[in-house]
């Protein structure tokens, strides 16, 4: 099993269009700290389910036929954006399961051409591909958006982005499921202001303690955190790590559990 996190940025990516800050300075200079929109790639036993595709390149990436679903957590533009050019592909239908959203995005749904969206999601369903098995969570952000529990090969992984907070039925269900890998939303520096669509990295750490997975990527992050961290580079807890794109993760070793 391979898991494999295809960007790690919120909206505006890093470095950020038009700013001169540390971390956008940085990620000029050095390409390993650019970070474009947050998505996802599962492969297991042959089989490759992409999680999100805000990814300008995202047709690029995935010829057709080379993957076997897509999972949406939701409709906004940064996670479906690669989606409006291989619409008028050719060749297989590309089944992608989302949270039902009647607005989607722009015309995805009424011209949606090779996408197959028939396969919509509610809370806590349950869908099997192959040998995977993932459970939709419901998130809290301004569209209907959903975050995803798969298991595959005894090993659990919570992809959670986008939302501020959780629900109390997915912080119950991750709190009696306790994920392996906790892939989870934060976006901004710690912050004494309620945030509305985004954890901020105090909320995330009272998210990790509480659900205590093995370890917890921390995913959509903005120029903001990262120069936040460039200024506290040893502000993590063991177990919580900032994520990067390209970043693996390979499943459980003997004894991790």
């Amino acid at each position: 099993m391979k898991f494999t996190l295809l960007g790690s940025g919120a909206v505006g990516g890093v470095p950020l269009y038009g700013c001169d800050c540390p971390a956008c300075q940085r990620a000029r200079t050095f390409k390993d700290h650019i970070r474009r929109p947050a998505s996802a790639l599962l492969e297991y036993a042959g089989t490759r389910i992409a999680l999100d595709a805000g990814l300008a390149d995202f047709g690029q990436r995935f010829p057709s036929g080379s993957l076997d679903a897509l999972l949406l957590t939701h409709y906004h533009m940064d996670h479906v954006a690669g989606l409006f050019e291989i619409r008028w592909g050719k060749g297989a239908s590309l089944a992608v399961h989302g949270p039902v959203d009647d607005k989607g995005c722009d015309d995805l749904h009424t011209h949606h051409g090779i996408l197959d969206f028939s396969s919509t999601l509610e809370p806590f369903q349950c869908l099997v591909i192959n040998d995977i098995r993932i459970t939709a969570l419901p998130l809290i952000h301004s569209r209907p958006t959903l975050g995803y529990f798969l298991e595959v090969d005894g090993a659990r992984i919570a992809y959670l982005t986008d939302t501020v907070n959780l629900p109390a039925t997915t912080l119950a269900f991750l709190q009696s499921h306790r994920p392996d890998l906790m892939v989870l939303d934060c976006s901004h520096p710690p912050s004494d202001t309620p945030r509305r669509n985004h954890n901020d990295l105090n909320l995330a750490l009272q998210l990790h303690k509480s659900i205590a997975p093995l370890e917890t990527w921390l995913t959509h992050i903005s120029h903001d955190l990262d120069a936040w961290f460039m200024a506290h580079p040893n502000a993590l807890p063991l177990g919580v790590l900032l994520a990067h794109d390209g970043q693996i993760w390979h499943g459980l070793m003997p004894g991790d559990q």
